[in-house]
């Protein structure tokens, strides 16, 4: 069977560099991280295109046998071998191995285009958030229309975001999407536990809760280039909804953590502009 290359691969229209400066003159290092398993034939064109945009870029393997590591390594990756507990726990290990003060959170299967990684670090940089989403919600998805089984995934996606959304006021429109950034700092007081694909939900909560800029930038989500996913919702269900209702519900910060400005509540992110989806707070 030939190798498709994603969607994204032959567009023109490429940003060739990503703003790294902030208003203040400080230079914001990017740590791109990309979680793996059995993905050798998806891998080289995205590795190939977060290149421009990484100081750092590390690959975190799930014990592929496929090859994936020895890729990786080829393309100048650090590669990591995570504890084979699942996706969550890879990218826990990542977050505290990263060097950067931003790190961005991209699939090996071609179904995030890495030409969105400047505007998802870019609201960051600019000193207007904290934790930036790519919203399939906002900029399309063809994974989640067209059979049953994305049907069940649409619906579940859309139940955790309403729930969040009106115990928390804000106004988020997708809490599970794996293609975001977030500050190394804010990433590690999370304190996140997650092992499984459970963790975006639990970032995402976990920041709302205690108080961290929240913004949505449109990404679309194709179809993964080649392969089948190994996601199986029957398979993880029972945890996305206990992690959920613990993390929504149950879960208490130790305390209120502060921001870069030293307020300790929340507040909108209105002054972001383009086309950044700031989660304002009613």
């Amino acid at each position: 069977m030939p190798i498709v290359q994603p969607c994204w691969y032959h567009s023109a229209d490429r940003p060739a560099r990503i703003e790294k400066i902030g208003p203040d003159g400080a230079r914001h290092a990017v740590s791109i991280i990309v979680p793996t398993r059995n993905e050798a034939i998806n891998l080289p064109p995205v590795l190939e295109l977060v290149w421009p945009f990484a100081d750092e870029l590390i690959v975190v393997d799930g014990h592929s046998t496929d090859g994936t590591r020895e890729l990786a390594a080829e393309c100048g990756a650090r590669v990591l071998l995570d504890n084979g507990k699942g996706k969550g726990a890879a990218l826990r290990m990542a977050i505290e191995a990263a060097q950067g003060d931003i790190l961005v959170f991209i699939d090996a299967d071609g179904s995030h285009d890495p030409r969105d990684i400047p505007s998802l670090v870019k609201p960051i940089v600019d000193g207007v958030a904290d934790h930036v989403s790519g919203s399939r919600m906002l900029g399309g998805s063809d994974e989640l229309h067209a059979t049953l089984h994305q049907f069940i995934r649409l619906f579940g996606s859309q139940m955790v975001t309403l729930s969040i959304n009106y115990t928390n006021n804000v106004r988020l429109t997708d809490c599970q999407n794996g293609f975001r950034a977030i500050r190394r700092d804010v990433a590690r007081a999370l304190d996140l536990h997650e092992n499984i694909t459970t963790i975006e939900q639990e970032m995402v909560i976990k920041s709302v809760r205690l108080g961290y800029r929240l913004a949505e930038v449109p990404t679309h989500e194709y179809a993964r280039a080649n392969g089948e996913s190994n996601f199986r919702v029957r398979k993880v269900f029972a945890r996305y909804i206990t992690s959920w209702l613990h993390y929504l519900l149950f879960w208490r910060p130790a305390r209120r953590l502060p921001r870069p400005d030293g307020e300790l509540t929340p507040s909108s992110s209105s002054g972001s502009s383009g086309s950044v989806n700031p989660v304002s707070h009613a």
